[in-house]
């Protein structure tokens, strides 16, 4: 016994000589690093919501994909942002407008499928093109459907042996069907549970109760984003989505995380997301350069902003990679005293 307790202290006196095993952390609500989500793909360089676009969002390092969801006139769910087709595609040139528009619910898949989606990002080429990239799929630059988007994604990942996740929106206001179709894709397409790395998002609240009870009705597992602006009122912090606003404590009922306007985001309201047990994400940054991304994001970061959406995820990716935290090394002598505590838990053991 005496024998032991020797050896014990002469492990304890060894030198601290820095040795390569090190911990690292994050400010973040869960410590580890700030996630980058490739707003609706990347959009900056390439026709937004398309699979090209999204391909090489994910060549640039994201972690996440975004896509909006529409619904059209025979229900199908296709990555659209705006209720309208007239922005990013060339629909005024094929077809005649309906009830003095060119919104998604009024055209078929078949008819929306005919149509070819412009550049519209800051730093993008006319002819949709982006230096050295070339998209695997025949038409990169279609209207696709959600079951297309997660498609490219399990095949891009299970190519590249990466955990790139889906940050869908149902875009508001509220509807039900729309939610339940959404679950059911994600579902058929077999992501149902955490490892598969789906964050669900709306600026409807009513929909974020809608589509935690969705999840729970089909065995589902996912995180879920209330979408808005951030809100202050008698000291007590809130979001303002499309449908009211609500405390944070109330979002922490049925959310696990926010995602709020950059702008309006405080060091005093991150603190209080996360004690809450919310993560916090930021919309959207739209930097020029990687200069100005690394300026514009890095306060945030310090704060503990839990990620962000850009259309740029080449730069998001520098800025994040470069905010790793420095190695905190532990004494050269501590594998083996770890080891040593082991062995004297395994004498007693055989003692006993």
């Amino acid at each position: 016994m005496p024998i032991r307790f020797l050896t014990l202290a002469a492990l304890l006196a060894m030198p601290l000589v820095a040795a390569p095993v090190h911990a690292a952390t994050y400010d973040t609500l869960d410590g580890t690093a700030p996630i980058v989500v490739a707003h609706r793909g990347a959009s900056g360089y390439l026709p937004e919501e398309t699979l090209g676009s999204y391909e090489l969002a994910m060549q640039m390092g994201a972690d996440y994909i975004e896509p909006d969801l529409q619904l059209t006139s025979d229900g199908h769910l296709v990555a659209m942002h705006d209720t309208t087709l007239t922005r990013t595609t060339n629909v005024s040139s094929l077809f005649a407008a309906r009830n003095g528009s060119y919104r998604v619910s009024d055209f078929t898949l078949a008819e929306i499928k005919t149509l070819t989606v412009k550049p519209t990002g800051a730093l993008s080429e006319p002819d949709s093109t982006y230096p050295g990239f070339t998209p695997s799929m025949a038409d990169p630059y279609k209207v696709p459907t959600f079951g297309e988007v997660l498609d490219t994604l399990t095949a891009y990942n299970a190519a590249n042996g990466t955990k790139i996740g889906i940050y869908p929106e149902s875009k508001a206001p509220h509807d039900p069907v729309k939610n339940r179709r959404i679950i059911e894709v994600l579902k058929d397409k077999g992501y149902t549970s955490a490892e598969d790395r789906v964050i669900l998002q709306t600026f409807a609240n009513e929909s974020v109760v809608d589509l935690n009870a969705l999840l729970a009705e089909n065995g589902m597992e996912a995180e879920l984003a209330q979408l808005g602006s951030v809100v202050l009122s008698g000291g007590i912090y809130g979001v303002r989505g499309s449908d009211g606003t609500n405390s944070l404590a109330d979002i922490a009922k049925f959310a696990t995380g926010v995602g709020v306007s950059f702008g309006g985001i405080t060091e005093a309201f991150i603190r209080d997301a996360h004690a809450l047990g919310l993560k916090v994400h930021a919309y959207t940054f739209r930097p020029l350069s990687e200069d100005e991304a690394f300026a514009l994001i890095n306060p945030y970061l310090d704060w503990g902003l839990d990620g962000f959406f850009t259309d740029y995820t080449d730069f998001g990716r520098a800025v994040v990679d470069a905010q790793s935290p420095a190695p905190v090394p532990l004494p050269a002598g501590m594998p083996l005293l770890l080891a040593s505590l082991g062995g004297f838990a395994w004498l007693r053991r055989k003692a006993a």
